[in-house]
């Protein structure tokens, strides 16, 4: 257009369609039937991941973390991330013996591919004691110990210890002295009262009362001091009391709560501590096939150990009843201070009347005498 003059007018651009961005825009961010936004498809994965893995770490049970990954898609991808599953604890991968399944299997198994040392752990117990898978059960425990995991130490040396999975000759008592004190230098309890009792009889390593005892000793100070830092209220409370014999230092007494004397050098009763998912899932295994894992075999007689026979007369019997079982001497030690001291009968309870060992009551491998035991 022109003016009277000559100029011209500039021309005027069109304006944008904003209804069509406004549009685009919508269906980008739709409102859901609350009138609110729906922010969470917009968290960008790593704090989703982050999320989740500190929910694997401290969940108190399986469902807990199973609950999460059902609620939708994306989590149920997210939360199968080899990142979220390599923090997985303990209580999340304790899967009760009635649960289990071929899904269970698989998701412990991708566990322990995705590096969890629990899972390996777990898994090659179960593999290896419940499902007699004993080559692929021993390597996962071994894949855990070779990153200083102190329980599949401890377990792989009570197989070495007994020979379990294969013969009497198969046992290899150096290697299994070798594991404890590997376990023993990572302040497993177990393996400390096993290493000790080994070096008390000087079996598999040379005999060293006094190094044995400092061991025995130094499992029970470790024992009080988890009970006494753990704080929950199931436990008995300690105090120091003021003994009333004279020129004695003052010992530690049970406030309220019944025990057994664990550390009867000290005074101390101490309750018996929570087992490992792991053998709660042994114990549980086989107390639904009937306490019998197979024909002549047994089950090791202290309370939450779980461990089975691989044959028959694998494990060690109290050399006084000769009705109780031992995969190891950690566990007798224990079995007979917590139970079987008030229930252990004299040795004429299973001889027959010519004063022979009764038929599958003989004396197993090697008996260790329970006053042996508890030196």
């Amino acid at each position: 257009m022109r003016t009277r003059r000559g100029f011209c007018y500039p021309q005027t651009l069109p304006l944008p369609n904003m209804s069509s961005n406004t549009h685009k825009r919508q269906k980008r961010m739709p409102e859901n039937t609350t009138g609110g936004s729906d922010f969470f498809d917009f968290l960008p994965d790593d704090i989703v991941l982050s999320i989740l893995g500190k929910l694997s770490s401290t969940a108190t049970s399986p469902s807990d973390f199973i609950s999460v990954l059902i609620t939708c898609k994306r989590l149920n991808a997210l939360g199968l991330n080899s990142l979220v599953l390599s923090k997985a604890s303990n209580k999340t991968l304790s899967v009760k013996a009635k649960n289990w399944c071929d899904s269970a299997h698989r998701f412990l198994k991708r566990c322990a591919d995705a590096g969890n040392i629990e899972a390996c752990y777990t898994l090659g117990m179960i593999r290896f004691y419940c499902l007699q898978n004993r080559g692929s059960g021993a390597s996962m425990m071994a894949k855990a110990a070779m990153k200083s995991h102190a329980p599949s130490l401890y377990s792989l040396a009570v197989i070495q210890f007994n020979g379990s999975g294969g013969t009497k000759n198969d046992k290899d008592l150096r290697a299994g002295v070798a594991l404890c004190a590997r376990a023993a230098f990572l302040g497993h309890i177990d393996g400390l009262r096993e290493l000790g009792h080994c070096l008390q009889d000087g079996y598999g390593v040379k005999q060293n009362v006094i190094e044995g005892r400092r061991f025995l000793v130094q499992a029970n100070a470790r024992e009080l001091a988890a009970v006494l830092s753990n704080g929950n209220s199931k436990h008995p409370l300690m105090r120091w009391s003021v003994n009333p014999v004279q020129n004695q230092p003052p010992q530690i007494r049970v406030v309220s709560g019944s025990g057994c004397p664990l550390l009867s050098d000290f005074g101390c009763n101490v309750p018996v501590q929570e087992a490992h998912a792991a053998n709660r899932f042994l114990t549980e295994w086989f107390e639904m096939r009937g306490g019998f894992p197979g024909q002549g075999m047994m089950l090791c007689s202290n309370t939450g150990c779980g461990r089975p026979e691989t044959r028959k007369h694998e494990f060690r019997r109290c050399s006084v009843c000769g009705v109780v079982n031992y995969c190891s001497r950690a566990c007798q030690a224990l079995d007979w201070k917590f139970r079987h001291k008030a229930e252990c009968a004299p040795v004429e309870r299973w001889l027959d009347e010519a004063g022979q060992p009764v038929a599958g009551e003989g004396n197993g491998d090697g008996d260790i005498n329970v006053e042996e035991v508890d030196r």
